[in-house]
Order: C-alpha cells, then sequence, then structure tokens
C-alpha cells in the first residue's frame, strides 16, 4: 500500500485528484475573492456564498472589538476577573468561575467555541490559545503551501491550571488541574494535572507535590 502511494504521488496523480476535488467544491464567490488576490483557504471559504461571507466578516469585527475592550485602561479595575473572562464568553468561549485572564490575551476567534476555562484557570498577559494550523502531514517538496487544510482541535484549560507570560497554547492541548505552564512556552502536547512545563516545546520538569501537614504538637 506504501508502494502504490509513493508512486501516486510520485506521477503527480494524487495532486490531480486533489486539485479536481477542491475545483468541484469551489463557489463563484471564492474565485472571486481569489481573482481580486485574497488567499483564504479553501477548506474554511472554498464553498463561501456573498450572504456567508458577509456574516463571517461583520462577525468577526464584532469579536474583534470585544477582543479589544479587553485592554482599556479605563477599565483595568474590572478587567482580570470581571470583563475579560465576559468577554471571552461573548466571543464563544466557555469560561468557568473565578478565571483571572490577563492583558493582552488573544483566542482563536474563528474557533472560539472549541476553547474551554474551567474553574479558577489563570491566563498571563500575551498568552495565545490556538485551535487551527496548516496540515503539514502530506506536505512535500513542491507543493503550494497555500493549497493546505488546517487541522482544527480544541483546547481544554482543566481546573486551576496556570498559564505563564507570552505563551502558546496549540490546537488539541489539553492543560491538567493545577498544573503550571511558564513564560514563554510553547505548549504542542497535554500537560498532566500538577505538573510544572516550560520550553519550546514545552515539557514537564516536575510534579507538584502535595503539602505536608504537621499535626503534632508546637515546639
Amino acid at each position: 500500500m506504501g508502494c502504490v502511494k509513493w508512486f501516486l504521488r510520485r506521477s503527480g496523480i494524487i495532486n490531480q485528484l486533489n486539485n479536481m476535488s477542491r475545483q468541484k467544491k469551489l463557489s463563484i464567490t471564492f474565485k472571486m475573492l481569489r481573482a481580486l488576490g485574497f488567499n483564504y483557504s479553501e477548506e474554511a471559504y472554498g464553498d463561501v456564498t456573498i450572504g456567508k461571507l458577509f456574516g463571517k466578516v461583520f462577525g468577526n469585527m464584532y469579536k474583534k472589538r470585544l477582543e479589544k475592550m479587553m485592554d482599556w485602561p479605563i477599565l483595568q479595575p474590572i478587567n482580570p476577573r470581571g470583563l475579560r473572562p465576559w468577554i471571552l464568553k461573548r466571543v464563544g468561549c466557555k469560561v468557568g468561575k473565578g478565571c483571572f485572564i490577563g492583558e493582552y490575551v488573544r483566542v482563536d476567534l474563528g474557533h472560539a467555541d472549541m476553547i474551554t476555562l474551567e474553574d479558577n484557570v489563570s491566563i498571563a498577559s500575551g498568552v495565545r490559545l490556538l485551535c487551527h494550523q496548516r496540515d503539514f502531514t502530506d506536505y512535500c517538496v513542491g507543493d503550494d503551501y497555500m493549497q493546505l487544510g488546517y487541522t482544527i482541535k480544541p483546547i481544554i484549560l482543566k481546573k486551576g491550571c496556570l498559564v505563564g507570560m507570552e505563551s502558546f497554547v496549540m490546537p488539541g492541548i489539553t492543560i491538567g488541574e493545577g498544573a503550571v505552564v511558564g513564560a514563554g512556552s510553547m505548549v504542542t502536547k497535554d500537560i498532566p494535572a500538577w505538573s510544572v512545563a516550560v520550553g519550546r516545546p514545552a515539557k514537564v520538569v516536575r510534579y507538584i507535590s502535595h503539602r505536608e501537614h504537621n499535626d503534632g504538637p508546637k515546639s
């Protein structure tokens, strides 16, 4: 089976079939956008109509305006635990109670409904939560990067976890309960509960131990 796939790829048959299947479903609106120089993804916009296009454009504009409100200085006193979690809910995220959202946090607005923050999650300043990225599984020399599809997966931040400043959380990631992600990390794999992970890519450096209780008599 592998030899057959290799032969088809080398002969260009797979690319021709993929192009044929894509061309069948491309709408007139999408072709017009391409002619005007817009490099929208075929997977996300290939069947778009005028109505859907305007819906996406105005929907994204509305979400962008809400997102900018998270950083208004005049609202700073209610921002971290009041306004910002409320805004994330409005753009589609699932947000639990007691969450802390820092400045300049950005979420994947096009897939915000795939992001879940459980109770008491803390997200520090500058964090990015991304639910989609290009799919390089079958990317080969000579392929057109702009023709690649997307991998779209949910992000789940479990109860009480902390994501440090300027960190990136990639598609399909679950950060476990009570886990800590160090500042500037790139999270490409799930982080276990009650662990500390740092780096690019983020790796677990230690597990958080239980607090020892000394119930004996005090000296």
